[in-house]
């Protein structure tokens, strides 16, 4: 394991939950690599911490798709794999146009303020070149069409999958390029429900996550031939 990580420790939070946040953020970061062993006495002694809240941290990654346990050689990084990318864009893709339907009919101008903003923040966000604020700032943008839509069922249903997009969205911020059509693709989707256009909302959020999924795909397959 040479990954290059460190915990941060939080008085605010359970050793548990700075542990899990650690590993987190270095697998959605790259630190640790897609198919890398976790053997938890090397990293309880990198972190500094008993193997107590490395096996309880191992769960909750589990749980999230982050990690994987394979019989007789224990926990790994999850690979990224085309299936369940497609798997999970499918779903996203049937979400978002029920979200963007209901936020282009009840979205209030106090909303599309907000959603305007988010769009700069995204942008401004860019400079930073921080994968993880810049795919918060992305999460944030579209927080603010779910909230509109005004459903907490649907709501409910793609916070059980904000996680599992989330690793997603990390690696397709990965691509420079990709930056910049985004911050693109929000605008021209801010303008789309500013004018109640359904179909339009619905055709860029289509095209931006399939955007999304080609890039992924890019990346997969380059990983793969370099194995």
């Amino acid at each position: 394991m040479t990954s290059d990580f460190s915990v941060h420790m939080n008085e605010y939070l359970p050793l548990r939950d700075v542990v899990f946040n650690t590993l987190r953020q270095a697998i959605l970061k790259g630190e640790l690599k897609p198919g890398e062993r976790l053997m938890e006495i090397a990293l309880a002694e990198r972190l500094g911490v008993s193997r107590t809240p490395i096996r309880e941290a191992m769960r909750k990654l589990e749980l999230e798709g982050l990690v994987v346990m394979i019989p007789r050689r224990g926990a790994q990084v999850a690979n990224i794999t085309e299936k369940d990318l497609n798997d999970v864009l499918e779903v996203r893709i049937a979400l978002e146009n029920m979200a963007i339907e209901k936020a282009c009919k009840r979205m209030n101008e106090e909303q599309m303020g907000k959603l305007w903003i988010a769009a700069r923040e995204f942008e401004h966000t860019i400079e930073e070149g921080d994968l993880v604020k810049l795919a918060e700032a992305d999460e944030a943008f579209h927080e603010i069409i779910y909230q509109a839509a005004d459903n907490m069922r649907l709501n409910q249903v793609l916070n059980n999958m904000r996680e599992q997009i989330y690793r997603y969205r990390v690696e397709y911020l990965k691509e420079g390029e990709t930056r910049e059509v985004l911050v693109r693709e929000h605008e021209e989707l801010y303008y789309a429900i500013r004018e109640r256009d359904v179909q339009k909302a619905q055709e860029i959020s289509f095209h931006h996550l399939e955007n999304q999924r080609k890039a992924i795909i890019r990346s997969i397959e380059a990983e793969n031939r370099n194995k």
